[in-house]
């Protein structure tokens, strides 16, 4: 099975994880953000985000209002991720940055989901690689799985791994999620989307605030 190939869907709609492809129904009622949505989500966007508390790169404790000032792009991934999390996360920053060129600004934000090896050291050095605005962030088993919930993300050793076996996968969705302190889940990016493209729809989100 491919690495970030799931998602799970809420309401009527069951998860969907098999072979290479994760297929996402997410929706928003709002139709001041209907020329900016790239899928439906069920449930509505109040399915997607909720508190959280986790750490940061510094070793500082933060929860969801603290990281999410602004528009907000949130990525779950981890460090040791071999192919995917390297590219998504890399296309996060790019789209940041053509939106930095239009004034408009954006935190790019990437959740470990692999805790055990991603400390706040670990996260610091990968974001500080990727763009120099990223924040890490990363906690204990608890909140992390606290998080995901919150963002219905999916997230597991992949199948036939140890548990003690240190240079291990894990299988993962991997949508960046747009959100906003007031507005909350503003909408969301499949791995195939352009760095060119997240900027067109973050932008269009932005003017539609």
């Amino acid at each position: 099975m491919t690495r970030g190939t799931a998602l799970i869907a809420t309401g009527v709609m069951a998860a969907l994880l098999a072979g290479s492809a994760a297929y996402v129904l997410l929706g928003r009622g709002d139709t001041r953000f209907a020329q900016c949505d790239g899928g439906q989500v069920v449930g509505g966007g109040d399915a997607i985000g909720g508190p959280f508390t986790l750490v940061a790169e510094t070793g500082d404790e933060v929860t969801e209002a603290e990281v999410i000032e602004d528009l907000t792009l949130i990525y779950f991934g981890y460090t040791f991720c071999p192919d995917v999390c390297p590219f998504d996360v890399a296309r996060n920053a790019e789209a940041v940055e053509i939106l930095d060129e239009r004034g408009i600004a954006i935190k790019p934000v990437m959740v470990s989901i692999d805790p055990t090896r991603d400390t706040p050291e670990v996260m610091a050095d990968f974001t500080e690689a990727m763009h120099p605005r990223m924040l890490g962030l990363t906690g204990s088993e608890a909140q992390v799985e606290g998080a995901k919930t919150a963002y219905r993300v999916y997230g597991a050793r992949a199948e036939g791994q140890a548990e003690d076996e240190q240079d291990y996968l894990v299988d993962h969705s991997t949508f960046s999620y747009l959100m906003h302190p007031t507005e909350g889940f503003l909408g969301f990016f499949r791995r195939d989307v352009s760095p060119e493209e997240m900027a067109d729809r973050i932008a269009c989100f932005s003017a539609a605030l």
